[in-house]
Order: C-alpha cells, then structure tokens, then sequence
C-alpha cells in the first residue's frame, strides 16, 4: 500500500506534473516505484539528474541549444522534487538549488527566447526572477508550491505572441521562501517589480500586466487592485477567500501554508490565511481581468473565481472548464493561448 499522502500528491498532480513539462513516462516510473512519501524528494532528484547529465553532455559536446533543453527539464524535475517536501526542509532546500541552477543555466541558452536570471529589490532584501524577451510585459506569480521554475511552459504562448514574461519569486515563494513569508497583501512585491520595471530600457512601463495560478490566482488580482500601474489581469484558480475553503485542502497543502507563512502551527497558519483575501480588494480591480477555473476542481472550488468575477468593477471575461480540475491543467488547450490572445489585444499587439 502506498502512503496516503503519495497518493494524495499522485491524484491531485499528475496533470499539473505533465502539462508543465513532466514526461508521461517519467512520472509513471518515477510514482509507480514509490511507496513512502519520505522517499519522493530524493527519487524525483535521481530522475532529474539523469536530464541535468544528457544536458552537460550536451553542452560538452557543444550543442547548446539541446542542452538548455535537457537542463530546462532537469530544472522542473528538480522544482517537483521539492514542491511540497516540507517534512525535511535540508533535503527540500537541497533539491530547490538544484532547480534553480538547471533552469537558469538550460533557460539561458533556449531560442528564440532565452532567460535571464534577475534581481528586483524588495524592502532591503531580494524577489528573484527570470526575465525572458522585451517590450510589453506580463509578470507570473506562482502559486503555493509552484515557483518561478514551473512557469515556463506557460510562458510559451505569450512569448510568441510579442510579450515579455517576467516570472518571479514573491514573498512566501521559491527562493524568497526562506527569508519572506507569505503575506496577503501580495501589491508590495507588485510595487517592487513595477518600479523595477520602469528603470529598464527593455520593458515598455505603459503595458504591464500580471498573471497568477493557484494560489497565484488570488495573488495577481490582489495586486491589481492596488497597484495601478498593472493595465490588465489572468487570475487560474485562485481563492477568494483562503482560510473558508481551508479544511478541504490536502494535508501536504495546508502544512507546506504553514512552513511558508513561517506559522509554527497549524492554528497559527490558518489564523495568517485570514490576510488572503479579496472582499475588500475586488471592487477595486477597474483594468480588464481574465479569471480561468475548472469546474472539477478538488482544490479551489469554481465558487471563488465565479465570485472574483461577480466581484470586480473593471471589464471581466471568466471562463469555466466544465471538464478541467485545478488550474485545467488536465484541459491546458483549452485557454492557455486563450488567454495569450486576450492579453496581446489588451496590449494593442497584432493578430498572428
């Protein structure tokens, strides 16, 4: 018999898993051996250092383009490795600069678009992220346990329609998780990132968006409603309100809350999940919102977003996948170039 929360990670991801990069066969292999939880970081980290190896051979043999393919790859393998392994945060934190170190060098060398890794001040301290293209852009916020690593198949089709994407670390998230805890009032890292923004010549200022999933999904409209200088918003799967829909949530997700809000209980952590909330902030959304949710979802009911939507003052467009759960990443076709075509007309780009 497998651990429960093996299984729990098995049934609630294994979309999430594949439609971020996972192979099919990779995560067949890589669950289907696994009977304890304990064991999960480490055999994902076997498995991703069998990417990271091809990579550097790759490289070595100077075929860049195919080793920041295979490092890419090792990077989210790495990122799922950790993602909620906060039962043994020395192996966790282990595994995460292995994720950051694959992705930032494999990113660095992909065409057409490569990455660069960046440093946004914060409040006398730093939000990482990794800045691909230029011109208009749309900054990511990952979700709970996701990070800036995951982002990047999301990243494709607003890439090739003309956009910059800036995917980033906020507060309780990747590599700020350490030393920034979750906050609710997630507009002071959107602050940050848009005066950041204005300093570059790459980035046009006057076209800035934001883009969240999951528990991103209630971090990207939070900052839109108070950081105006965001002309636009795409909300998956957000929560309206954290701590009511706390007691339906898996127990790896309530407890990863806890580590990285720097709760020391439980108690304490849902008592912190009371600060994410959207009462007060919706109606004050007045750019254009794109909120995507998937009926079946197990995590997020599809009541928070239809509740984000009746909620704000601006131009709203809610879509609901009938047939998707968590973020729809069981249906990714269903809106991912959806929603890059929303934005590139909010940003005035042409039809492709």
């Amino acid at each position: 018999m497998k651990d429960a929360r093996v299984q729990s990670a098995i049934s609630h991801w294994l979309p999430r898993f594949v439609s971020n990069g996972v192979l099919l066969a990779d995560f067949e292999d890589v669950t289907g051996a696994l009977e304890r939880w304990e064991d999960w970081c480490a055999a994902w980290s076997r498995r991703a250092a069998v990417h990271e190896t091809l990579g550097k051979e790759s490289l070595k043999d100077g075929h860049k383009l195919t080793a920041g393919e295979h490092l890419v790859r090792a990077g989210i393998y790495y990122h799922f490795a950790k993602f909620v392994f906060v039962q043994d945060l020395d192996q966790m934190r282990a595994a995460h600069m292995k994720a950051v170190e694959c992705y930032r060098d494999g990113v660095a060398l992909l065409k057409p678009y490569p990455g660069k890794r960046v440093a946004i001040p914060f409040e006398g301290k730093t939000i990482f992220g990794v800045l691909r293209g230029s011109g208009p852009v749309l900054v990511m916020a990952p979700g709970l346990d996701s990070t800036k690593e995951e982002l990047h198949a999301y990243e494709e089709p607003f890439l090739a329609r003309g956009m910059a994407t800036l995917a980033i670390d906020g507060p309780g998230q990747g590599e700020a998780e350490y030393d920034i805890p979750i906050c609710g009032d997630y507009e002071r890292a959107a602050k940050a990132v848009c005066d950041w923004i204005e300093a570059r010549s790459d980035l046009d200022p006057s076209r800035v968006a934001i883009w969240g999933v999951s528990l991103g999904g209630y971090y990207a409209p939070r900052a839109a409603a108070y950081e105006k200088r965001i002309r636009a918003c795409i909300a998956l799967s957000g929560p309206f309100e954290w701590d009511k829909i706390w007691d339906g949530l898996p127990e790896l997700t309530r407890e990863t809350f806890r580590v990285r809000s720097h709760a020391v209980s439980e108690k304490e952590a849902r008592e912190r999940a009371k600060a994410l909330t959207m009462a007060e902030a919706a109606p004050q959304i007045k750019c254009p919102i794109f909120i995507v949710t998937g009926r079946q979802d197990r995590l997020v009911p599809a009541t928070e977003a239809e509740r984000l939507a009746r909620s704000v003052a601006g131009p709203v467009e809610l879509m609901i996948v009938e047939d998707g759960g968590h973020n729809a990443n069981n249906r990714p076709y269903r809106y991912r170039s959806r929603t890059a075509d929303w934005l590139a007309a909010q940003f005035g780009l042409p039809k492709i």
